[in-house]
C-alpha cells in the first residue's frame, strides 16, 4: 500500500510517500526555521502563511523522488492535530483537495501517533507493546503503547515541554532558535556535574513531568553569575543538559517497569539530543529494557512518520475519515 503523508502542525511543511508503512521512497522537509529565528521561536501566523507557500511544491517534490504518481497513490493520511490550529488546516485542506481530485480515501492523524511510529521506518523496528516517550517543543508524554491505535497517557508535563525549556534556556543565554541543538553541542565539552539543577517532580510516586523549576533557576543563575562564557558556558549547557535527560530517562524507565513493557521508545525532536539518547541506552540496559531511538532525521516532524501512522489507520480499518475532516489543534491521543 502507498500512502502519501503530509505534515504541517507547526513550523515544518512536509511530504512523504511510504510503501506498507515500513519503507520510505520519498521523505521531503521545508524548513522554517531561519523564518523564525529573529523572532526566537515560531510565531503561529508567519508558519501558516508559509505552509501556504510552500506546501504543494513539497508534496509534488515528494512524489517526485518517490517515482509514483497521485492515481499511484493508495491513501492519504493527513496530520489534524494536535499543533497549530492555522498550519493544520493547510495540510488538511491540500489533503482533502487532492482526495477529492483523484477519488483516494484520506485518513486523519495525530501528530503523536506519527512520532511513537516513526521508529516502524528503521532497520530494527520494534513492534507494540512498548514505552514511548514523546519529547519535542511542545509535548513530552509518556504512552503506553499495547498495539497499533491502543495508547494510555500514562504522564505528561505539568507546565513546560523539555524542548520548551531548552529553548527558553538557550534564549536567556542569547543562543539562537532553536537552542536545544546548540546547548547539545556546547554541552560536550562541558562538565554535567558543575551546577545542580534541580529536577522536577523526582520525589514523588508521580509519572508527569515539571521543567518550570529548572527554567527558573536558570534564570537566577543567569542573574547572579551573569552570561558564562568559554569553559562556564560549556558547563553550564552540559548541566541543564543533564537535568533535562537525567528526568525524561528516569521517568521513562520507571514508566516501562511499573507498566511491564519490555521495550522503550524514544521519539520527537528532543530524541535528537546526544545526552538523552545516551542515557536512555544506558539505564535501559540496567534495567533490563531494551531501548529504540529512530535516526535523528525521523525525530522531527516529517511526512514519512504521518504516512505510517495513517497506513496503520487503514491496515486496522480505521479509514477514511471523510472529506468532513477537519482540523483539531486540542486532539489528546
Amino acid at each position: 500500500m502507498l500512502v502519501l503523508g503530509i505534515e504541517t502542525s507547526c513550523d515544518e511543511t512536509a511530504a512523504a510517500v511510504v510503501r506498507d508503512g515500513r519503507e520510505i521512497l520519498s521523505d521531503v522537509v521545508s524548513t522554517q526555521i531561519e523564518i523564525h529565528r529573529r523572532w526566537g521561536g515560531v510565531v503561529p501566523e508567519l508558519a501558516s502563511r508559509n505552509h501556504v507557500l510552500q506546501v504543494m511544491p513539497v508534496v509534488d517534490e515528494a512524489l517526485e523522488k518517490s517515482g509514483v504518481t497521485l492515481d499511484e497513490i493508495d491513501g492519504i493520511a493527513v496530520t489534524s492535530g494536535p499543533g497549530l490550529i492555522g498550519a493544520l488546516l493547510v495540510g488538511v485542506q491540500v489533503g482533502k483537495s487532492i482526495a477529492l481530485a483523484k477519488k483516494k480515501p484520506i485518513v486523519g492523524v495525530n501528530h503523536l501517533e506519527g512520532h511513537l511510529l516513526a521508529v516502524r521506518l528503521g532497520a530494527d523496528a520494534p513492534a507494540p507493546p512498548f514505552l514511548g516517550l514523546v519529547v519535542s517543543g511542545g509535548h513530552t508524554s509518556l504512552y503506553a503503547v499495547r498495539d497499533y491505535g491502543d495508547y494510555r497517557l500514562l504522564g505528561a508535563t505539568l507546565d513546560d515541554a523539555a524542548g520548551e525549556a531548552f529553548d527558553k534556556v538557550g534564549k536567556l543565554l542569547g543562543l539562537p532558535y532553536p537552542a536545544g541543538i546548540v546547548i547539545d553541542q556546547l554541552a560536550q565539552t562541558g562538565d554535567p556535574k558543575a551546577i545542580k539543577f534541580p529536577r522536577g517532580l523526582t520525589k514523588r510516586a508521580t509519572l508527569d513531568f515539571s521543567f518550570s523549576g529548572l527554567k527558573t533557576a536558570a534564570m537566577y543563575h543567569l542573574q547572579k553569575h551573569g552570561i558564562p562564557e568559554g569553559q562556564a558556558l560549556a558547563d553550564f549547557c552540559a548541566s541543564v543538559q543533564e537535568a533535562i535527560a537525567d528526568v525524561l530517562t528516569r521517568k521513562a524507565v520507571k514508566a516501562a517497569k511499573e507498566a511491564g513493557l519490555p521495550r522503550l521508545v524514544l521519539c520527537g525532536g528532543v530524541a535528537a539530543n546526544s545526552r538523552l539518547r545516551a542515557l536512555a541506552v544506558e539505564r535501559g540496559a540496567e534495567a533490563g529494557i531494551d531501548v529504540h531511538v529512530p535516526e535523528k532525521r525521523l525525530c522531527t516532524d516529517n511526512g514519512a512518520m504521518i504516512a505510517v501512522a495513517g497506513y496503520e489507520t487503514f491496515r486496522r480499518g480505521g479509514g477514511p475519515s471523510g472529506l468532513d475532516l477537519n482540523a483539531n489543534p486540542a486532539w489528546r491521543l
